[in-house]
């Protein structure tokens, strides 16, 4: 009785194991083929030419004034800029009438504190203000975007691989999934991001759909760099003083070097004819 039952018991162990088995080995295949669809249509970003690539690359400030417009214009509604300041704009060339005008005009007030009560309340803007935040909190703004959380693009482009390249090819890359790519409701295709899908929607739809002042032409393309740009500007604000500084101490120490090797000369000129000499008094 007892080596029955033990029968029994190992064969639903060996029942379970087999089930077990077969459910893992159908669930690996299936993450495999999903795995095979992703790295099918993935696509990786292209090296584009920027004016702050390389060592001696720079801010086009009339360049970053335009991808601040695109920011205002198309981004600004779901993403927040919490490290940046209305009055850095100056560096960008803004005046500070222009940045007072702009903080002013803005269109997402500032939370602040009434002063005759204490009460929670909302102002305009300073240009001493951060950029607010166009949700009151994370609920609220994945209430507003199907449950996904905008990121704040202060950092962007440093946080995410391929930085300013990434951003771009992200943005121009929206179109129609094949056939065999399902995305999710709510969802948009995009072969440049993970997942194939990204719950942001085409930020930039068209042409001319941010107004430029200085006559440069408003392509799709032509918006995403700018605004590219702008953020690898709020990522990273001090890059050309970093370079100046950068190139000047790299050319001091070259003159350094050379006076150094003129110095080391002079001081053994005198020093090793005279060795050479009591070497050939000694042999």
């Amino acid at each position: 009785m007892i080596r029955l039952l033990a029968f029994v018991v190992g064969l639903g162990f060996l029942a379970a194991s087999g089930c077990s088995f077969v459910n893992g080995f159908g669930t690996w295949i299936s993450t495999e083929t999903e795995k095979s669809i992703e790295y099918k249509y993935l696509k990786h970003a292209h090296a584009e030419e920027w004016s702050f690539s390389g060592p001696f690359g720079r801010y086009d400030n009339q360049q970053l004034q335009r991808g601040f417009r695109v920011f205002r214009d198309t981004c600004s509604g779901c993403h927040s800029l919490k490290y940046v300041a209305f009055r850095n704009l100056e560096e960008i060339d803004y005046t500070e009438a222009e940045v007072r005008a702009i903080a002013d005009q803005w269109p997402i007030q500032v939370p602040s504190i009434n002063p005759q009560d204490g009460a929670p309340n909302t102002r305009k803007a300073l240009p001493s203000d951060n950029f607010p935040n166009p949700f009151p909190n994370a609920v609220a703004a994945r209430a507003a975007n199907n449950n996904a959380l905008p990121p704040d693009l202060s950092l962007i482009v440093k946080a995410r691989e391929g930085g300013a390249d990434y951003i771009h090819a992200l943005l121009v890359g929206y179109g129609d999934a094949p056939a065999d790519v399902e995305v999710g409701q709510g969802l948009h295709y995009n072969p440049y991001f993970h997942g194939l899908a990204i719950a942001m929607p085409r930020p930039l739809n068209s042409d001319g759909q941010v107004t430029y002042t200085d006559g440069t032409e408003a392509t799709v393309d032509q918006m995403a760099r700018d605004v590219t740009a702008f953020l690898m500007w709020t990522a990273e604000p001090k890059m050309d003083t970093r370079k100046n500084v950068g190139i000047a101490v790299l050319i001091f120490l070259i003159f350094a070097t050379i006076l150094a090797y003129f110095a080391y000369r002079n001081v053994w000129a005198d020093k090793k004819p005279k060795k050479k000499k009591k070497d050939e008094a000694a042999a």
